[in-house]
This record gives structure tokens, sequence and C-alpha cells, in this order.
């Protein structure tokens, strides 16, 4: 199948960057002994200690999931095999450009993603959770568009056909909500059925590549979603 058809048919840097942004993540929010810290405080706290080459102290403010990826005999090897590299990175996370931004990510039942981020000592929803049909990325198009056709919702799914895909030439007439009805719900049912369950599934795990204003997912065997974005909203250009 090759995108959205008409007309009856379905409408056609190294290892020292390496290290310092596995460092970076494996970071967590606060320390031991029972106070909390914010995330300035413990990059600060992080940065003392590879300058002052606790190593101890550093490894210590490690996630347990990096602890475990990661031996301390290994972690101090790091640090003392790379200096310059450590002096510069806690040079420069003792002086953040920037307040970090704490998120949360949550998987639902369904295999929606709601992103929740921590403002003012507390966890709060971020707005995305509201636009049902949000288009400001792939990923949360690709989602929306499954949420569309799912609910037989005609009226959305037309916002996610390109524009040069809805105007009328000499064969076809414009694509409108009743044509592509007709077509999804009648002979093109079950190949829409089978293309929507082989991106549902891949989804979750599939790398989105993503250059300019396109952008193309792997699904099922030898599938490509192809996507476009047209006036900031992503949409889906073509089913291969």
């Amino acid at each position: 199948m090759r995108g959205w058809r008409r007309g009856g048919s379905c409408y056609d840097r190294g290892v020292r960057g390496w290290w310092i942004g596995w460092l970076l993540g494996a970071l967590v929010v606060g320390c031991g002994g029972g106070v909390q810290q914010g995330p300035s405080a413990v990059l600060q706290s992080y940065a003392k200690a590879v300058r002052e080459r606790r190593i101890e102290d550093a490894y210590a403010m490690l996630s347990t999931e990096a602890r475990r990826a990661l031996s301390l005999e290994a972690f101090r090897r790091m640090v003392q095999e790379n200096p310059a590299d450590a002096e510069e990175l806690a040079a420069s996370l003792a002086r953040p450009s920037s307040d970090p931004i704490l998120t949360a990510t949550v998987t639902t039942a369904q295999g929606d993603e709601l992103l929740l981020v921590y403002e003012h000592g507390r966890w709060r929803i971020d707005g995305e959770v509201i636009d049902f049909y949000g288009q400001s990325t792939p990923r949360q198009a690709i989602r929306s568009f499954l949420r569309a056709f799912d609910r037989k919702r005609f009226d959305v799914l037309l916002r996610f056909v390109p524009d040069a895909k809805k105007i009328a030439d000499e064969r076809f007439p414009a694509l409108d909500e009743a044509r592509l009805r007709e077509s999804w719900e009648g002979p093109q049912r079950e190949e829409m059925e089978r293309i929507c369950q082989g991106i549902k599934v891949a989804l979750g795990q599939a790398t989105i590549e993503e250059y300019n204003d396109r952008a193309t997912m792997a699904y099922g065997s030898g599938g490509t979603l192809q996507l476009v974005r047209e006036h900031g909203a992503w949409k889906i250009e073509n089913f291969d």
C-alpha cells in the first residue's frame, strides 16, 4: 500500500562524548541521608566530588541502574584516565546555564505516554494530556492518528492528510470525510486495520528518523510510515 489513495481505494561526537553523556544521564536527583537536594545542588555536589577526586562520593550519586552497569573500579578508572575531561565536566556542571527541568513519563494501559513536569515542589501534568489528537511531534501524530482510526473519527483523520492529497484533479474529486469513510470502512477496511495494527505494535520501540520537515518509521515486515510537517503539524504522507 502506498500512501493515501483516492477514488474508492485507500488515500494514496568518541568515548569522551559518550562518557559525558552517560554520566549526566546517570545522576540521581537527591543524595543519601534523607535530605533531598534539588537538581542544581546535586550537579554542584557531584562536580565538587569529581574535582576533588572523591570517587566514592561521586559514584554514590549515580542512579542504581548506572551503578549496576558500571562498577566503582570502572568508574574510578574512567575519571583517573580522563583528568582533563573530568575537570571540564565538573566546571560545566558547577555552572549550569539554566535550571534543570524534571520530567517523568507514564505509560497508560492503552500504550499512550503521558508527560509530567515537576514545578514548585509538585508534579504537574503536561498540557499534551488534554490534546487528544496532537500533531506537534511525529510520534505524537502517529499515536493521534491511531486513536482517531480506532474511534472512527474520520473528521479528525482528515487533519493527517497532507494538503496536496486533498486537492481535486481531473481523475479524483477532493478528499472529504465522507469519501474517506467510504473507502476505509469499505474495500480498504481490512488492509487499513492490518496496517494500523502493525504500526501500533511497532510504535513503542520504533526509532523515528527525522530530518527537517520529514520523518519515517519502520513497522511490520518491511513497512515504512512516512510523515511530513505542514504549518507546524505532522501529517501522514505514505504507508509503504
